[in-house]
């Protein structure tokens, strides 16, 4: 391995404004900064980039790198999971003779009682930082996804994890004496002794595994773990010193016998050092210059622009084209001995759905591909499970599924819902529309979206005319009892079936599949509208009015699938606002932090942006670490929710990303209005280049509460219907455009840009 010299960040910066890296992104006032390190993992300073990540603590006196990797799993089958013994048929016939303590004891007790199926952490390097003495300051830099620690006797770390390849590099700089490297392994033959974290109940020595061993020598670490079957993976670190200075480069891989092989943690690191540190920092600074000019937001509110920094650069860490999606706790597993909160694993009743949600107005789809990717590799898998389970053609997807897509069991209701793919379809029918890409339309969001269909239509039971679910649920409505079954299809299983077929249809029509989108308009026409209370809105079920609850499972018709609008006229209008009432009226006790990043969505999607802002400050101040992690439980202990516990998961920390640009930017009728959601407050407020259906891009500029100026680019092309944002002021154009009504109408050719500005 070579020497290289590791530069100050200030040193950096200046270097790289002179070259040709031109360095973009958030001003530094909303970086992480700290006068100590953290001493929990789930407040560690994280780094990645979708495959490996790391999180940066101390531990009994040491500074540690907690290294990990997005596809570190025990693929053991789930025990119990036999679908030759079992179907849904024999779930419902439990259901019904009230027996159904029997598929708790096949689906669920083994979840929580087993160990694996689940993600698993890598390991660790530790430093003995003793001897440098206090810390003057922790920082995370978001613009360049560096951290570095600063000693007050002069040493300085600098860390970074590189943006496009699977190392990762650290620097230590000014050391009065040498900084001696560690490698920790994982507790797989031993107890923990990193505390217990709320939904974590098995330790990692439940696994079985015999603990690989560490090889060290003068200037290198490697880690070999043998886990289950096939499976194993390394970390290797190296390093070289100088007088007053240690460089070093680590990284993790994985190997199983069925997966494509690739290089061993060894080489990667030899490879890498062997092109420098120099050259692969110029690489990740120019990714995430890339990263932060794709868009950007500019708001008069410090702690919701700074979450929203914190959450744009925690989703350009873990969300890749070519990586595994973002589960519960991506690439930033626990770090404690045991196993992560909920195995972290992939839940798709609300968890995956709602971490992509910012990538669409936050122009990142090259970013969202990574999950579309891997739910169209693994469709076939989900196929099988669908013809196993069901015993239906067509497709649905496992509620809760290990990285290769199978199911895991846990609450069955969710787990294994009717519904899930259906969800799910809504990412590949944003992605069309959102991109307008012809080819992904026809050969992909179509494809899936017609299958699901076909589930759907096979699965449902039709009487009179009328079709029902033999079964139905709505996330986690009675949480696993018996009566979390329904025998009445809800609001949650039903808007999504209305949506799949009514966007099925539409997508049948783009293609001109004419009757195939009579087909599917055929079926939509047999269900019912969803249920609701004249005096309190959207219900759970036909017979269940909606009571607090974290899953706002019944609103699903209103936000995200919009099925509900207030530009569908009075009555839609009328049933929205009840809704929102009574959800206010209801109360937040049983909810979790995600609860209130959604209905910050829910009430920027009703305009409403006073309510939208207050509540995702009380996301941002109540339900978050300080390191910015959503932790589910209320940690202020102000009376938001009930629950005060911790267990670390992302949905919530993407969902108000999604929220702050509903109030600025929202499409989803295929009309585009701009500043639509913001308080009365916001009087100067801009944007640059958010996305819109249609795959429209867009700048835009309020200034003393009038809007100055709005710039469009057709990435294809088409027509954009735009509320007029000038109002009476009236605006000047160059491009010809029609008006009709408040709506400006113009035509724009592929990769054309126009600007408006106010007269």
């Amino acid at each position: 391995m070579k020497t290289y010299t590791f530069f100050s960040l200030s040193f950096l910066m200046i270097f790289f404004s002179c070259s040709q890296v031109k360095v973009t992104g958030p001003d530094e006032k909303y970086n992480l900064v700290f006068t100590e390190l953290a001493t929990t993992w789930d407040e560690a300073m994280p780094l990645g980039n979708g495959m490996v990540g790391k999180l940066i603590w101390e531990k009994n006196g040491r500074l540690r790198f907690s290294l990990d990797r997005a596809d570190l799993w025990d693929l053991r089958p789930m025990e119990n999971i036999d679908f030759e013994r079992w179907k849904f048929k024999d779930v419902y016939r439990h259901w019904e003779e009230d027996t159904y303590e029997a598929v708790q004891a096949v689906f669920d007790v083994p979840y929580n009682q087993l160990p694996a199926p689940s993600k698993i952490p890598a390991g660790a390097l530790e430093f003995d930082i003793e001897h440098l003495g206090k810390i003057k300051s922790v920082k995370l830099d978001l613009r360049t996804a560096i951290c570095v620690v600063e000693w007050e006797n002069g040493a300085r770390l600098t860390a970074f994890v590189h943006a496009e390849q699977p190392v990762g590099w650290y620097t230590f700089e000014n050391l009065q004496q040498p900084v001696k490297v560690f490698m920790d392994s994982p507790a797989y033959n031993r107890s923990s002794d990193g505390g217990q974290t709320d939904q974590s109940p098995n330790e990692l020595n439940q696994l079985g595994y015999a603990q690989g061993e560490i090889e060290s020598g003068a200037n290198f670490h490697t880690y070999h773990q043998k886990g289950w079957g096939d499976f194993s993976y390394q970390i290797h670190t190296e390093w070289r010193e100088s007088e007053n200075s240690l460089t070093g480069c680590w990284s993790v891989s994985s190997s199983n016998s069925d997966w494509e092989p690739r290089p061993k943690a060894k080489q990667v690191v030899s490879i890498e050092s062997e092109k420098g540190l120099d050259p692969s920092f110029k690489e990740h600074l120019n990714w995430w210059s890339h990263f932060w000019s794709k868009s950007d937001i500019s708001i008069p509110d410090f702690l919701l622009q700074k979450q929203y920094y914190l959450e744009m650069y925690k989703f350009g860490s873990a969300a890749r084209a070519d990586a595994p999606p973002i589960s519960l706790q991506a690439v930033w597993t626990a770090d404690h001995g045991k196993l992560p909160p909920w195995k972290g694993d992939f839940h798709h009743d609300l968890n995956t759905q709602l971490s992509y949600w910012p990538s669409y107005a936050g122009n990142y789809l090259d970013l969202e591909e990574g999950f579309i990717n891997w739910l169209w590799k693994y469709r076939q898998t989900f196929k099988k499970f669908t013809y196993d389970f069901y015993e239906t053609e067509g497709l649905n997807v496992p509620g809760v599924t290990t990285l290769e897509g199978e199911p895991m069991g846990g609450w069955i209701q969710y787990s294994m819902g009717p519904t899930v793919s259906a969800w799910l379809g809504h990412h590949f029918y944003l992605h069309w529309r959102y991109s307008m890409d012809r080819k992904f339309l026809e050969e992909k969001a179509y494809p899936w979206m017609k299958e699901v269909s076909v589930f759907i239509d096979q699965f449902s039971i039709k009487q009179d005319g009328i079709r029902r679910l033999p079964l139905s649920s709505s996330p986690e409505i009675f949480d696993n009892s018996r009566e979390a079954w329904f025998a009445e299809t809800t609001n949650y299983d039903l808007a999504l079936i209305r949506w799949t077929y009514e966007k099925t249809a539409e997508m049948a029509r783009e293609l001109d599949l004419h009757e195939e989108a009579d087909k599917w308009e055929q079926a939509l026409s047999e269900w019912p509208q969803l249920a609701a209370d004249p005096k309190t809105g959207l219900m759970f079920s036909p017979d269940i009015h909606y009571e607090s609850h974290r899953h706002f499972s019944h609103l699903m018709g209103f936000h995200p699938l919009g099925l509900l609008d207030f530009s569908k006229g009075e009555s839609d209008r009328q049933i929205i606002l009840k809704t929102l009432d009574n959800l206010e009226k209801q109360g937040t006790d049983e909810w979790v932090g995600y609860s209130f990043s959604w209905q910050g969505n829910l009430l920027a999607r009703a305009f409403q942006g006073d309510k939208a802002a207050e509540v995702l400050r009380i996301f941002a101040e109540c339900f978050c670490l300080k390191n910015s992690f959503h932790v589910n439980g209320d940690q202020c202990k102000a009376g938001h929710a009930k629950r005060h516990y911790r267990p670390f998961t992302l949905e919530g920390n993407f969902a108000f990303a999604s929220a702050i640009q509903e109030m600025l930017i929202q499409s989803h009728t295929g009309v585009v209005m701009l500043f639509p959601a913001i308080p009365s407050n916001w009087s100067d407020v801009s944007f640059s280049t958010l996305r819109t259906n249609g795959a429209f891009l867009i700048s835009a500029e309020l200034k003393e509460g009038t809007v100055n100026y709005v710039e469009v680019t057709s990435e294809n092309a088409g027509e954009i219907l735009l509320e007029n944002p000038f109002g009476a002021n009236g605006f000047k154009c160059r491009q010809p455009y029609e008006m009709e009504g408040s709506l400006i109408k113009m035509k724009l050719t592929k990769g054309q840009s126009v600007v408006l500005n106010k007269k």
